[in-house]
């Protein structure tokens, strides 16, 4: 009898979500020829999370919103006409050679964030000139010192009443509704606050937004047909976030996480204990609706110049290990995305499972990066942004051998860049596909 997933081990789920990857049940391939080259590009990035020799370096491109200005358009139109999005896609697609593809769900759609009252981000046109080739991240307290008991006893009801109001203006008349416990009790003190003009005026805009979302999801649709018709998967899913991070962007900010390292220590990790099953679900969730069994999330606040290596160890990587773990033991391959300098915590991060994880650098000495964390991880990135806007295609490739031949050594290596090209040389990209094609074989078929 086949083993229920509750029975299996973490060995044994891994290999099932392996086996969806490859053969995912949902997807029909329209030639044989798409569905070999899926499954030998699927194989490839396998083999390399295993910490084996595939046929040669898998690629990650580093794409960015670089469709969007090959396609001759800006940010701004990106974001308001989806059609123009389809076509910028759909144009990368078929001019491109690529191991995986990402979709343009990064683009987000500015009309249904002018009628959230998005508040976390600036964009081309709100906050920022229209012509900006970038959103910038708004972050700011937006919770005080004295929220984090009811961050602590109740999450949901501090996103209702507290957060949301704050980052999505027109859902503010929401709190004066009371907490959802309230329904155990006496339901009709909840739904009477539905009589309020302002409360019904919010779902009323939800209507309208749900429209625009239905278009843009329509768009995401158009580009995933393509890219099953021409072998390519998906790389990672993602949901998970580092609980540190959670706190620090969000919610308390840089000025008061920092602050709260000193003055309220406990409180701080209380908080960030009660977040870690929250932010693990999330990931667990989104790997099960993908079917993609990498689990990808940044790590923006703990680089070498945010902490010391003793504030590291104390406050941002137990909790952080705590979902590592937890996605692991659920068969998920946890792909952590180490913004800036990690040089002063390569001995630390190596405390996981061997070939359970991988681990992308931006800014790294890559020969350190695979003595240490490479005999346990997958490593993957570390390909400049500058050589990739300002290079030429032979200087790209050279870099990119470099890296191949000595990350790539024995296995265990995804070719990637150190963060998104966005704008630059067309060619910058292809240099990449013909290095590891060049340089990066590690066995002839």
């Amino acid at each position: 009898m086949q083993k229920k997933w509750v029975d299996m081990t973490s060995q044994e789920k891994r290999e099932e979500r392996f086996k969806r990857w490859l053969a995912p049940p949902e997807v029909k391939f329209p030639t044989p020829e798409a569905e070999n080259g899926y499954k030998s590009r699927v194989t490839r990035f396998i083999d390399a999370i295993k910490l084996k020799e595939p046929d040669r370096v898998p690629v990650l491109l580093p794409t960015g919103s670089f469709p969007i200005y090959y396609a001759g358009i800006t940010l701004r139109t990106a974001m308001y006409d989806y059609q123009a999005l389809r076509r910028a896609w759909l144009k990368f697609l078929h001019d491109f050679e690529m191991d995986t593809f990402s979709g343009p769900g990064e683009i987000f759609p500015g009309p249904v964030f002018e009628k959230l009252g998005y508040k976390l981000f600036k964009w081309p046109g709100h906050g920022l000139a229209a012509d900006s080739p970038t959103y910038q991240f708004v972050e700011d307290e937006r919770m005080k010192p004295e929220d984090y008991d009811t961050l602590i006893k109740d999450p949901s009801n501090f996103m209702m009443k507290k957060f949301m109001p704050q980052v999505l203006g027109a859902l503010e008349p929401l709190s004066a509704l009371p907490p959802l416990t309230a329904l155990i009790s006496v339901p009709m003190n909840y739904v009477t606050g539905l009589s309020r003009p302002d409360v019904q005026a919010v779902f009323e805009t939800l209507v309208e937004v749900g429209k625009d979302l239905a278009e843009w999801l329509k768009v995401i649709e158009d580009c995933e047909k393509e890219r099953i018709a021409l072998g390519l998967p998906h790389s990672m899913s993602g949901g998970a976030e580092a609980p540190f991070d959670i706190l620090g962007d969000k919610l308390r900010g840089t000025k008061g996480i920092l602050t709260d390292m000193f003055r309220r220590p406990e409180k701080l990790q209380e908080a960030m204990e009660r977040i870690v099953p929250i932010s693990l679900e999330a990931g667990i969730a989104a790997a099960n609706r993908s079917g993609v069994p990498i689990s990808a999330f940044a790590l923006h606040k703990g680089n070498d110049t945010f902490m010391s290596p003793k504030q590291f160890e104390t406050f941002y990587w137990p909790s952080l290990k705590k979902i590592l773990l937890g996605l692991i033991a659920e068969g998920l391959v946890p792909l952590l995305f180490a913004e800036g300098s990690y040089e002063k915590r390569l001995d630390l991060i190596t405390d996981l499972p061997r070939g359970t994880s991988i681990w992308w650098f931006e800014d790294i000495d890559m020969a350190r990066a695979k003595d240490v964390v490479g005999k346990t991880a997958c490593i993957a990135g570390n390909l400049p942004a500058s050589v990739m806007r300002t290079g030429t295609p032979r200087e790209v490739k050279a870099r990119c051998r470099m890296l191949i031949e000595v990350a790539g050594k024995g296995g265990g290596y995804i070719l990637a860049g150190g963060a998104g090209m966005d704008r630059g040389n067309p060619d910058n990209l292809r240099a990449i596909m013909e290095a590891a094609k060049e340089y990066g074989v590690y066995r002839r078929s």
